[in-house]
């Protein structure tokens, strides 16, 4: 039975351009190892905002060496990238980006959101690439809400969108470079809820909201914080304490070393150096 090893709260918020408020709950400059092959996650919001005829959001910048997964709960993302991909994806939509050898995008609210306004909340995700696929042709999956399967859990305990890898004989459609399960859950308070998981693979819980407990532990795990259970064994049991919203997950380990900066996350120190001589220099981007 898999158990906690700690669990990792946000440092605060802060704006992401002008669309964003966002608490960082973790990133590659605090916890590579132990997350691999997951190199950030920030949830932006929940936040509510006025009716408004701006853009507000991030304008063009770019990424090496990675994929980028959005996740709306609330709210609506445009995306535009240099491949030409893009759209606009609400409310269980999942927005897959591929950066491999380079690419430059920008991300703002949906028109129609930012006129009508409301609620907003939504996570992104920075999954590594392997060493192998870091310099592979970028790309972009736009996964609708229709798309992501969906599992009812025995004894009507809750419900699991398989976003990215298996549940119960059923595979989600997001394509990933190594290993990996990305499962967003809705679990009913007082029903313990039981799941296999690849032992060794890194597995994390973010509660977007409500509280949880794993094992039987008192340790209670709630809103916005991140519960990383030690990679022996291959059986998680949690249940809810309230009713909760939650995202699990779980990788295998690249075990390769880790060099960032900023947009960029590759292997050396050569690698990020040459990353932004290509930004500078336009070859970043290009087809």
């Amino acid at each position: 039975m898999k158990q906690i090893s700690f669990v990792q709260r946000s440092r605060g918020r802060h704006w992401v351009g002008d669309g964003f408020p966002v608490r960082s709950i973790f990133s590659y400059n605090d916890l590579a190892e132990q997350m691999s092959p997951f190199l950030l996650l920030d949830h932006a919001g929940p936040a509510d905002f006025e009716p408004t005829s701006r853009r507000l959001g991030v304008g063009r910048h770019p990424h090496r060496g990675f994929e980028t997964v959005t996740i709306v709960y609330a709210g609506e993302v445009e995306h535009r990238d240099s491949t030409g991909a893009g759209g606009s994806i609400g409310p269980g939509d999942v927005q897959w980006m591929t950066a491999g050898r380079g690419i430059v995008h920008e991300e703002y609210h949906g028109s129609d959101y930012a006129r009508r306004g409301g609620p907003f909340e939504m996570l992104q995700l920075w999954v590594n690439l392997p060493a192998k696929d870091k310099r592979v042709a970028p790309g972009y999956q736009g996964i609708t809400a229709a798309q992501i399967p969906r599992v009812e859990l025995p004894e009507a305990a809750g419900t699991v969108r398989v976003i990215a890898g298996e549940l119960q004989g059923v595979a989600g459609p997001a394509r990933s470079y190594s290993p990996m399960n990305l499962w967003d859950l809705r679990l009913v308070a007082g029903k313990p809820v039981r799941l296999t998981v690849p032992a060794g693979h890194t597995t994390a819980l973010f509660v977007l909201k409500g509280a949880l407990r794993v094992d039987g532990s008192d340790t209670v795990v709630g809103e916005a914080e991140l519960a990383v259970l030690e990679r022996e064994g291959d059986t998680l049991q949690i249940e809810a304490v309230e009713d909760t919203t939650l995202l699990l997950l779980g990788g295998e380990p690249l075990d390769e070393p880790v060099v960032g900066q900023g947009p960029f996350v590759m292997n050396t120190q050569a690698e990020i150096r040459q990353a932004f001589l290509d930004y500078q220099s336009g070859q970043l981007g290009r087809p």
